[in-house]
C-alpha cells in the first residue's frame, strides 16, 4: 500500500520545533511535504494605502523562510516555495505530487480565514482532507477552562483562570530525520526587488540586528537567558528603551512563528530550576499569557477588533488629519519622547513597547487621530507585526478595546523623566537635540532665547515647535470620547 502523502502548509509557524503538523505526519509514517506560498495579497496596501507588508518585516520574513528550507536540508527533507495565492497554487501542488492531506496551522483573524475557506472549497472537489492544528499560543483552546465564547473580557479574568485551571503542555521535540520529497521542483525564494521593495539599510543606532529564522530565535533566547544572563532583571529592565537586552526581542520571532511559546516557557522553567526563580522569570510569562489573551479575543470576537468603534462599539468622530498624521509618523510633532520613537520605527522596524504605548496615546489621545491609522502604520514597519496584538493593543490605547479603562493618556513629559530620565534615548534618535542637556531636552519648548543659541537649537527651525499644547488637547479628546461613551 501507497504511503499517505501529506502537504505542509507553512504561515505562521516556520520552525521545526514544537510543529504539531510535521509531528502527526510523521506519526502517521507519511511521506511529508512542506510548502510556503508568498502571497500576493500581503504585499499589497492597507485601506489607508499604506505598504501592507514594508520593507523590515518582508527582508524578516525571507530570511525565516531561507532558514526553514536549510533546517528542512539538514533534515533530509526541503521547502517548496511558491509565489502567488494558496487556494490556487495547493490544488496544484495536491494535482501534481498525489497529496493525501493538507495539514497547516490555524489563524483566527479575517484575511487569514478568508484563505483557509477558499482553500477549503477546492480541496473538496478534489476529495482531500485539510487538517488544522493549533499552535500559536501557550494554551490550547480546549485546555482553557471556558469556551471561547466565553472567554472574559479583561486580561486580569484571564489570566488568572488559566494560571489557576489550566496546564501548558511541554513543547513537540525536533525531529531528528524527515522523509525526503518525491521528484518536484522545490521553486525558489524571492527577493525584496519582487515586492517592489528596496534592501533595508541597517542603522547602528538599533537596538538589535534582527535576522529572520528559528536559528537566530534560538540564539538569541540563548544569549538573553544563559549567556547575557538577563531573564533574571527582565521585569526591572523592560520598559528600557536603548540597548539589545533591555527586553528579550523575541516578538518578531513570535509573531513568524520561529520560536514557539511553549518553547520560551520549557527554557524559563530550566532557567528557574538552575539559576533562579523570581519576578521577572514569571513575568516573561505573564507577557506571553498577554499574546494568549489577544489572539483568543480575536477568536471570540472576528472582525469587531478592526472597526472603527472597536470591540466596544464606541463611535468616536476620530480625524482624518493626514498632515497631523505625517508629522506624527516622522517624527516631526515637537514632543521629543513621540519623535524619537517614531524616527527609530522609520528607520529600523522596531520600537520599545514603553514607545508604542507614548506614542499611540498621544496620536489618539492628543491628535485625535483616527486609531486605525496608526494600527496600519505599525502594520506596515514593525518587524514583530502580529495582527492580534497589535489591533488588540491599538483598540485598548484608543479606548475603545475589550479591556480598556474609559479615557486614560499618558503623560508624554512625565513618561519622558521616568523612563529616559537623562535624556539619552531622546538624543540619540533626534541628533538635532544632542546639545541639549539632562531632562531640559524632553521640553525644549520651555529653552530661552539664549539657551537656544547656547546649545545651536533655533525652535521651529531645526526642531518643530509643539504641534498641540499638549494639556489643552487631552481636554479636548476627552470631550469628544466622554461625549460619545455616553
Amino acid at each position: 500500500m501507497a504511503r499517505k502523502r501529506i502537504l505542509i502548509w507553512y504561515r505562521n509557524d516556520l520552525r521545526i520545533h514544537d510543529h504539531e503538523p510535521i509531528y502527526k505526519g510523521l506519526q502517521e509514517e507519511a511521506i511529508i511535504i512542506p510548502c510556503y506560498c508568498f502571497e500576493r495579497r500581503q504585499f499589497t496596501t492597507t485601506s489607508f494605502g499604506l505598504a501592507k507588508t514594508g520593507k523590515y518585516r518582508a527582508q524578516f520574513l525571507l530570511e525565516s523562510v531561507s532558514d526553514l528550507r536549510n533546517s528542512l536540508q539538514k533534515l533530509g527533507s526541503n521547502l517548496l516555495v511558491r509565489c502567488g495565492l494558496p487556494e490556487e497554487i495547493i490544488p496544484n501542488l495536491v494535482r501534481e505530487l498525489n497529496i493525501d492531506a493538507v495539514y497547516y496551522h490555524q489563524e483566527v483573524t479575517a484575511e487569514e480565514l478568508k484563505v483557509e475557506k477558499k482553500l477549503q472549497q477546492e480541496l473538496s472537489k478534489l476529495k482531500v482532507e485539510m487538517q488544522s492544528f493549533w499552535g500559536a499560543t501557550l494554551y490550547l483552546p480546549e485546555d482553557l477552562p471556558f469556551k471561547i465564547e466565553e472567554i472574559p473580557e479583561l486580561y486580569t479574568n484571564f489570566r488568572k483562570q488559566v494560571e489557576k485551571k489550566s496546564a501548558i503542555e511541554e513543547p513537540i521535540s525536533t525531529p531528528e530525520k524527515l522523509p525526503t520529497l518525491p521528484e518536484v521542483d522545490t521553486g525558489s525564494i524571492p527577493n525584496l526587488a519582487d515586492f517592489d521593495l528596496e534592501t533595508p539599510v541597517f542603522d547602528e543606532r538599533a537596538v538589535l540586528k534582527f535576522k529572520g529564522g528559528e536559528t537566530a530565535a534560538i540564539e538569541r533566547l540563548n544569549h538573553y537567558f544563559w549567556q547575557a544572563d538577563c531573564l533574571k532583571e527582565y521585569k526591572e529592565t523592560r520598559n528600557g528603551m536603548l540597548g539589545a537586552d533591555y527586553s528579550s526581542k523575541f516578538s518578531p520571532w513570535l509573531a513568524r512563528g520561529c520560536i514557539s511559546p511553549r518553547y520560551i516557557y520549557d527554557r524559563v522553567q530550566q532557567y528557574e530550576a538552575e539559576r533562579v526563580k523570581n519576578n521577572s522569570t514569571y513575568w516573561l510569562i505573564f507577557e506571553l499569557i498577554w499574546r494568549d489573551f489577544f489572539r483568543f479575543i480575536c477568536a471570540k470576537h472576528g472582525n469587531k477588533i478592526f472597526y472603527l468603534s472597536g470591540l466596544q462599539g464606541i463611535d468616536i468622530p476620530w480625524k482624518e488629519d493626514w498632515q497631523r498624521f505625517d508629522l506624527w509618523r516622522e517624527g516631526k510633532t515637537g514632543y521629543p519622547l513621540v519623535d524619537a520613537n517614531m524616527r527609530e520605527l522609520a528607520l529600523t522596524g522596531f520600537m520599545s513597547n514603553r514607545g508604542r504605548q507614548n506614542v499611540a496615546s498621544f496620536l489618539t489621545k492628543n491628535l485625535g487621530i483616527n486609531w486605525q491609522m496608526g494600527a496600519e502604520w505599525f502594520e506596515s514597519l514593525l518587524i514583530d507585526y502580529d495582527v492580534c496584538s497589535n489591533w488588540g493593543n491599538w483598540n485598548y490605547t484608543a479606548g475603545v478595546g475589550n479591556d480598556a479603562r474609559g479615557f486614560r493618556y499618558f503623560n508624554i513629559m512625565k513618561q519622558a523623566k521616568d523612563y529616559d530620565s537623562k535624556g539619552d534615548y531622546v538624543r540619540h534618535w533626534l541628533p538635532e537635540l544632542a546639545s541639549i542637556p539632562g531632562s531640559k531636552v524632553h521640553e525644549p519648548w520651555k529653552l530661552t532665547t539664549e539657551e537656544q543659541k547656547r546649545y545651536g537649537v533655533r525652535l521651529g527651525v531645526d526642531y518643530p515647535r509643539p504641534v498641540v499644547d499638549f494639556f489643552k488637547s487631552v481636554k479636548a479628546n476627552e470631550k469628544i470620547y466622554n461625549s460619545a461613551v455616553i
